[in-house]
């Protein structure tokens, strides 16, 4: 099953991650690809909201993976861009996925060998010019219950508008 939502502020993203937030149960996986800038953190950021998390939340681009504890569920939010070259193996990433919080993956394709069945994949794609806001987001939901929470989001957010 998949979705696709376009945005024109970085409001409306973060709205799309706070609301995902309810919906979401211990080791779920969110998968978040796309170029730089194209909003990722910035739905993190909405998402963390969402789980209660209230402290500011930062691209782990340089650290690999930030972990936020005090939420409704803890969120560990990973950038493995760096990883382009592997290593993915080492970090543990398996304790995440299975662990008492939610995964945030961005570059997920470079642990695709690490990643289980079932996740939430969320592509970020510019709509036109550097300057622009506007924003889509594909959503493709892997196994039953990313399909349910898909569907559950695409209702709640339709019925917000």
């Amino acid at each position: 099953m998949s979705e696709t939502i376009t945005v024109s502020t970085p409001e409306e993203t973060m709205t799309i991650g706070q609301t995902l937030a309810d919906l979401l149960q211990a080791s779920d996986l969110l998968l978040l690809d796309g170029d730089l800038g194209a909003g990722k953190t910035t739905f993190t950021k909405g998402l963390a909201l969402g789980l209660g998390i209230h402290r500011n939340i930062k691209s782990p681009t340089f650290t690999i993976i930030r972990e936020y504890q005090e939420g409704r569920l803890p969120l560990y939010h990973m950038d493995v861009y760096r990883l382009e070259e592997g290593g993915g193996d080492e970090l543990g990433l398996e304790e995440y996925f299975n662990g008492d919080g939610v995964s945030v993956v961005e570059w997920s394709t470079f642990v695709a060998d690490e990643l289980p069945d079932d996740y939430l994949k969320i592509s970020f794609k510019r709509l036109d010019n550097e300057g622009s806001t506007i924003r889509q987001l594909h959503f493709e939901a892997h196994g039953d219950h990313f399909e349910q929470v898909l569907m559950t989001l695409m209702e709640r957010l339709n019925h917000a508008k």
